[in-house]
């Protein structure tokens, strides 16, 4: 059973029908989608997905996979599951462009990798990221993850593979409260008339 997450402000929650649009929204945000498995995908395929949510992943207890909600509302997605590529379980999360830039994502990487170690008991815990995509590169290694190597993929891309050993722990909580000064930063009167 997919279990609650709770952060100082994200509720980690299992997937409901009621999610469907909101999901579907996420996915299908070209900014979002770019960067999610092999890009973007029709809206039919999305919604495919999100009925294999219930049928498949929470019907076989195939992995972990939450609804990202920030006040009730869907502002992400997220997973922890055993992969291929990473030889053990990786983290894959996605946000709103809307949800950007107040360290939401920090936040989240810190919830999946805290869950991976404390209640899966998993010695290190992987991310795949394309080698472009440098905000969520700096976001996993602000927390503690290194680049391990790279992988070519068919269009010629280049994904990396990182690894957080339990080991680095201590540097993700120096990051939590990093992430927390900066949003208290941008929660400020001024920050929210630029």
């Amino acid at each position: 059973m997919n279990p609650l997450l709770r952060t100082e402000r994200l509720l980690l929650t299992p997937y409901t029908p009621a999610d469907e649009e909101e999901f579907v929204a996420l996915f299908q945000d070209a900014s979002v989608s770019r960067w999610m498995g092999d890009g973007p995908s029709t809206e039919a395929e999305d919604r495919a997905l999100f009925g294999r949510i219930f049928t498949k992943v929470y019907a076989e207890n195939r992995f972990e996979v939450w609804a990202v909600k920030v006040g009730g509302e869907l502002v992400g997605h997220a997973e922890i599951k055993p992969t291929e590529a990473s030889g053990g379980h990786e983290i894959i999360y996605a946000l709103a462009p809307g949800a950007w830039g107040r360290g939401l994502g920090t936040e989240l990487a810190l919830a999946l990798v805290g869950h991976g170690f404390d209640t899966l008991g998993l010695a290190e815990v992987h991310a795949t990221v394309a080698a472009e995509n440098a905000a969520s590169l700096a976001v996993l290694g602000r927390i503690g993850f290194v680049h391990v190597r790279d992988i070519q993929e068919d269009d010629g891309s280049t994904t990396r593979l990182l690894t957080c050993p339990r080991a680095s722990a201590p540097a993700a909580e120096r990051a939590v409260r990093t992430a927390e000064a900066q949003s208290a930063q941008v929660r400020t009167p001024e920050a929210q008339t630029r």
